[in-house]
């Protein structure tokens, strides 16, 4: 395997890894229990599962898979803080959202190589791309996890109170 395949073997499974854990760590709720705030006056957990759902589902047009499939998650869980709407869908509604979307990402990203992974994302022009071609989709990928993983902290911190 040449270092630039070995390198978003890595990453990827980084994803995957940690896709699974906050998947993992959010099963141990029940639907209500997902209603408690990570800590006074912060997100809930309901909250935070629709942030990642949609921030996880914008990644579709980003990397050019097609269209999103829950767009509509946006405003309630990106546009606006915690509460500021009634949540649109129920907690299982949401979970389903949630495994829907990485189950269709893991697939897709599955199938890139290297050279997919180096490729301008949808959200760099052509201009600042040339400028930086580290602004690439391999960068989300990990910009992403790391987001992921910082909300898994915040997920696992709740758990244990």
């Amino acid at each position: 395997m040449a270092n630039e395949e070995l390198l978003c073997t890595v990453a990827l499974n980084s994803w995957k890894l940690t896709v699974g854990r906050f998947s993992q760590t959010l099963a141990a709720f029940t639907d209500e229990q997902l209603q408690k705030q990570v800590a006074p006056g912060r997100n809930r957990l309901f909250y935070l599962l629709g942030h990642l759902t949609a921030v996880h589902d914008r990644l579709f047009t980003m990397f050019d898979l097609g269209e999103r499939l829950y767009p509509e998650l946006d405003e309630h869980y990106i546009s606006n803080p915690d509460k500021a709407l009634p949540d649109p869908v129920s907690a299982a509604d949401l979970r389903n959202s949630w495994t829907e979307v990485n189950a269709r990402l893991i697939a897709a990203f599955d199938r890139f190589s290297s050279q997919d992974w180096l490729k301008k994302h949808a959200a760099v022009s052509e201009e600042d791309f040339a400028k930086d071609p580290a602004r690439n989709r391999f960068a989300v990928l990990q910009s992403r996890t790391n987001h992921l993983s910082f909300h898994l902290g915040q997920v696992i911190l709740a758990k244990e109170k």
